[in-house]
């Protein structure tokens, strides 16, 4: 009887556990409407001389990987890893670059048809990144959540 107890005990408690990590159908489905950001993006609002891109796909039914690359003639000067994943039943932006020792998360907080807001509060700078699309062009923005900000455009690579 006591055996019983705790057997069944144990597979409730690994089934609240393994519920409580799932995303619920909101958060899939809000993960799915990012799709759109797949593909490869050239950034048209780059110096004389510089190539930049942002490349997407779909890793898994819960990941986006990425990667932006900026190459000066032969060199590439900046590589940024970066991803969407869903964590839990969170949907988070995060950049991993050699500037800082870990990647960076941010809450992805408002996700529209075509665009989103991501936030983290306690990183200096950024802040706050968001990126929107308009027919083939793609606008990310990163900000301090106010006055500081930096845009970059992108057109999808045919």
């Amino acid at each position: 009887m006591l055996k019983t107890s705790l057997v069944t005990l144990f597979l409730s408690l690994t089934v609240l556990l393994n519920a409580q990590e799932s995303p619920s159908k909101t958060t899939r489905k809000q993960f799915k409407e990012l799709e759109w950001i797949t593909g490869q993006w050239n950034r048209t609002n780059v110096r004389a001389g510089r190539l930049a891109t942002e490349t997407w796909k779909k890793a898994s039914k819960t990941s986006y990987n990425g990667i932006g690359v900026t190459v000066e003639g032969n060199d590439t000067t900046f590589v940024e890893k970066l991803s969407i994943e869903i964590k839990g039943d969170k949907i988070y932006y995060i950049a991993d670059v050699s500037q800082n020792q870990e990647p960076t998360y941010f809450e992805i907080t408002e996700i529209t048809e075509k665009g989103f807001v991501s936030r983290n509060p306690d990183h200096d700078f950024p802040k706050m990144i968001s990126y929107s699309l308009k027919g083939d062009e793609l606008t990310a923005v990163i900000s301090d959540g106010g006055d500081k900000k930096m845009g970059f455009t992108f057109k999808r690579n045919k």
